[in-house]
C-alpha cells in the first residue's frame, strides 16, 4: 500500500499543478484568498488550505506578530500541519456548521484527515467582558484520521516580535508517553505547545512524534519538527498558549479537549442564531456576521477594519498599510447592520467605545481622531519594518498608521449617522450624550468648508471633496433629526439648518459637473470620477430616482477607458491614473464601492425595475470574487484575485447592507429604513 507521503511519492508537472502543497514554490506565498480566519475576539490567526499558519498576533489583534509568514516567508515564522509533499492529496476547507470553527480536509486515495484550528471559547451566549479565567487563551489545531493512514508533516517556527527578537527552544520530557511539550522564549514572551496523542481504539497503533529542533537560514530562532504516521482513529491536539510556569500544569486528556471544542461549536452556533435576517442569500449574509464577529476586541468593544497589516493593494506595490484599528467612519454603517440584524449587544458595546471617544478623545480644538486602538488610545506611530520582504516582495512593510491624525471631515457625519441610527432602532441617548453630541455640530459650524482628505485618506493636497460635504450635511441632518425626535434642546438649531441647507446648495452647484453630467470627486478636480458619491442615496442626501444622481451611476457602471470606473461587474474607487492622490502605484478595485453600486441601484430599482435586474447582477458577480469561505478583502485585481488587507470589516458590512436592501426590495418594499 502506498501510504502519502510515502516514498513511493514522486513529484512531477501534474503533481505540482494539482497539488495544493506546491501553491508557495513560484513565490514562496500563498494567493490571498487561499486562507481562513480563526479567532476568539481578542486576536485571530490565519490559516492556509495547505494547512499553514502564517499569520498571529500575540495575544492580541495589534500585538507583535508570532507567525508571520504571509509577510516574509523566509523569516516571518510559521505553524504548518499537513501531509509530506509529494502525496498529492485534493484539499478541502470549510467552517464547520455554524460556526468559527475551521477544517481542511486533506483527501487521498489511501487516507483522509482532518484538521480542525480554532481559539476556544467559553459556553456563554453573552460575552462582553468575559472574565479572563473563563476564556482558554489556546491556540488548538486538532488532526485526525479517519480513512486509512496519512504521514503528516509538522513545522513550528515561531519568529517573535515582528521576527525581530531572538528565542531559544527546549522540548521538554513528560512521563506520559501520550504527551509532549516545547517551549519558545523570547526575551519578553514565552510559548508553550503541548501535544497530546490520542490512539483511538487500544488494538490501534499509537502514532510516535518525535521534535526535532531545526535552524532556519534567516530565522532568528530555532523551530521544531516532526514527521507523525497516522492510522484510521488517531489523532493528535497541539495546543499553544502562554508559558507560565507559576500556574499549575493542566493535565489535557481527549475529554477535556474534546469538551472545550463543543463549548466553542455551542458558543458559535447561538450567536448566529440570532441573526435575524432569513431572506436571500442568508448564508453569505451569515458568515459575514460570523467575519465581522470574530473582528470585536470585546474588551472594549471596539471593531478593527482588518485584523492584517501590510498586504498590498497592488503586488509589489507601496500601498501597505496597517488596518488592526477602530475607524470612525465604520461607525454608522456598523450599527445599522448589528441593529437591524438583531445582535443588540454587539451594538450596544460599540456604541459605549464609540460614545467614549467622541466624549473623551476630542482635541484641545474639538476635532475627533479618525481611528482609535483596540483599547481606544491615538498614538499609533506609523513604523516600517524594513527587515520584513513584504507579501510577494510588497515593501515597505508598515505597522501604525499615519493617518491617524488626518482632516478627514466625513467622519463627522458618519459617527452622527450611528447616533441617529442607535437612538432609532437600539436605546435613547442620554443627556450627557446629547451635549456631546451639540459640542461636536457646533464644532464643525466652524470648520464645514475646510478641504480635507476625504475618506480615502489621500496624502496629497487636501481639496473640497464632495463625499466629505455629503457626510458633512449627514452629520447637520442628523443632529437636528434627533433633536426634534427627541425634542431635545437645541440652542443653535437655526445656524445648524442654515448651514445644512448651503452644504446641499454647494454640492449641487459646485459638485456636479453639468457637461459630465455626474457628481464629481471634489469641487477642485471637477472632471474626476469617485465612487465614493455612491453613498448620496443611501444616507438619503438625493433621491435614488433623481436624474443627477441617475446619470452619475450610470457614468460609473461605464469602463474606465471610456470614463467610467467598472471593470468587469467591479468598482474602482477612482482612477488613480488620473487622480493623484500622493501615494503613488496602482490599485484593484475596491469591494466595497462594488456593493454600494449595488445598494444604490437598489434603491433605484424600486423605482425603475431595470436598474433592480442590474443590482441582482452585479451582486451575484461580486459574490463570485469571495473566496472558497466567502471572506472578501480590501480590494479585487484585475486579474481576479484578492488584493489588500483581509478580511475586511468594511467590505462585508457593505456586503450585508446591500443583501439586506437588495432581498427588501426584490420583496416589493421601497426604501432604505436606515
Amino acid at each position: 500500500m502506498n501510504i502519502p507521503g510515502g516514498e513511493s511519492a514522486s513529484k512531477d508537472e501534474s503533481t505540482v499543478k494539482s497539488d495544493p502543497l506546491y501553491l508557495r514554490d513560484t513565490t514562496g506565498y500563498l494567493p490571498i484568498e487561499n486562507y481562513g480566519l480563526i479567532g476568539n475576539m481578542r486576536t485571530c490567526a490565519l490559516v492556509g488550505i495547505d494547512g499553514g499558519l502564517d499569520y498571529m498576533c500575540w495575544p492580541e489583534f495589534d500585538s507583535p506578530t508570532v507567525f508571520c509568514r504571509l509577510l516574509d516567508h523566509e523569516k516571518g515564522g510559521h505553524f504548518s500541519i499537513c501531509p509530506t509533499r509529494g502525496s498529492n492529496p485534493t484539499t478541502k476547507q470549510q467552517y464547520l456548521p455554524s460556526s468559527n470553527l475551521l477544517q481542511t480536509r486533506y483527501i487521498h486515495e489511501e487516507g483522509v484527515v482532518n484538521l480542525i484550528d480554532f481559539f476556544p471559547r467559553p459556553k456563554v451566549a453573552s460575552n462582553h467582558n468575559t472574565p479572563v479565567d473563563r476564556l482558554k487563551k489556546w491556540l488548538v489545531r486538532r488532526v485526525e484520521c479517519i480513512r486509512g493512514s496519512v504521514r503528516l508533516e509538522v513545522e513550528i517556527f515561531p519568529a517573535f516580535n515582528y521576527a525581530r527578537d531572538t528565542h531559544s527552544v527546549e522540548i521538554v520530557a513528560t512521563e506520559n508517553e501520550d504527551s509532549h511539550r516545547v517551549l519558545f522564549k523570547s526575551g519578553s514572551q514565552a510559548l508553550q505547545l503541548d501535544v497530546h496523542i490520542d490512539h483511538g481504539d487500544e488494538d490501534k497503533r499509537c502514532p510516535i512524534i518525535v521534535f526535532k529542533p531545526e535552524k532556519r537560514e534567516k530565522m532568528l530562532g530555532q523551530g521544531v519538527t516532526a514527521s507523525i504516521l497516522l492510522h484510521e482513529g488517531n489523532a493528535i491536539s497541539f495546543i499553544l498558549r502562554d508559558h507560565k510556569p507559576e500556574e499549575k500544569d493542566l493535565e489535557l486528556t481527549k475529554q477535556a479537549i474534546d469538551l472545550v471544542q463543543h463549548e466553542t461549536q455551542s458558543f458559535w452556533f447561538h450567536w448566529i442564531s440570532k441573526n435575524k435576517f432569513k431572506g436571500r442569500w442568508r448564508e453569505v449574509v451569515a458568515r459575514s456576521l460570523l467575519i465581522l464577529k470574530l473582528l470585536i476586541y470585546e474588551v472594549s468593544g471596539a471593531i478593527i477594519a482588518s485584523p492584517t497589516f501590510s498586504l498590498p493593494e497592488e503586488i509589489g506595490g507601496v500601498r501597505n498599510w496597517d488596518y488592526r484599528y477602530c475607524w470612525v467612519r465604520d461607525s454608522s454603517f456598523t450599527i445599522y447592520i448589528l441593529l437591524r440584524m438583531g445582535f443588540t449587544e454587539e451594538a450596544e458595546a460599540y456604541m459605549n467605545f464609540i460614545s467614549d471617544r467622541f466624549r473623551y478623545s476630542r482635541g484641545p480644538d474639538g476635532a475627533l481622531p479618525i481611528m482609535f486602538g483596540i483599547h481606544g488610545e491615538t498614538d499609533l506611530p506609523e513604523i516600517e519594518l524594513s527587515h520584513l520582504e513584504g507579501y510577494r516582495g510588497s515593501k515597505p512593510v508598515r505597522i501604525g498608521n499615519g493617518a491617524a491624525f488626518h482632516i478627514q471631515l466625513d467622519i463627522y457625519g458618519e459617527i452622527m449617522d450611528a447616533i441617529y441610527l442607535y437612538n432609532k432602532y437600539g436605546k435613547p441617548v442620554s443627556w450627557d450624550q446629547w451635549v456631546a453630541v451639540r459640542e461636536i455640530i457646533d464644532y464643525i459650524s466652524t470648520i464645514w468648508q475646510d478641504t480635507d482628505m476625504s475618506i480615502w485618506e489621500v496624502r496629497g493636497q487636501k481639496q473640497n471633496f464632495v463625499y466629505s460635504k455629503i457626510m458633512l450635511w449627514v452629520a447637520f441632518d442628523r443632529g437636528l433629526r434627533l433633536a426634534d425626535k427627541r425634542c431635545l434642546p437645541c440652542p443653535n438649531r437655526q445656524e445648524w439648518m442654515r448651514i445644512r441647507d448651503q452644504i446641499y446648495e454647494d454640492v449641487m452647484t459646485k459638485g456636479y459637473n453639468l457637461e459630465m453630467k455626474s457628481f464629481i470627486q471634489s469641487y477642485e478636480a471637477n472632471d474626476k470620477l469617485d465612487s465614493a458619491v455612491l453613498i448620496a442615496p443611501l444616507v438619503f442626501f438625493i433621491s435614488p430616482c433623481d436624474p443627477r444622481f441617475l446619470s452619475t451611476m450610470d457614468r460609473i457602471l461605464k469602463a474606465p477607458e471610456k470614463g467610467g470606473l467598472t471593470s468587469t461587474g467591479l468598482v474602482y474607487r477612482y482612477n488613480t491614473e488620473l487622480s493623484d492622490d500622493g501615494v503613488g502605484g496602482r490599485e484593484g478595485s475596491f469591494s466595497i464601492c462594488t456593493f454600494w453600486l449595488v445598494e444604490a441601484l437598489t434603491r433605484a430599482g424600486a423605482y425603475e425595475k431595470h436598474y433592480l435586474v442590474r443590482a441582482i447582477n452585479i451582486f451575484e458577480n461580486m459574490l463570485s470574487f469571495g473566496n472558497h469561505l466567502s471572506m472578501f478583502s480590501e480590494e479585487i485585481a484585475a486579474s481576479g484575485e484578492q488584493l489588500g488587507n483581509t478580511p475586511q470589516a468594511f467590505s462585508h458590512l457593505a456586503l450585508i447592507s446591500a443583501a439586506f436592501n437588495l432581498d427588501r426590495t426584490m420583496e416589493g418594499q421601497k426604501g432604505g429604513g436606515r
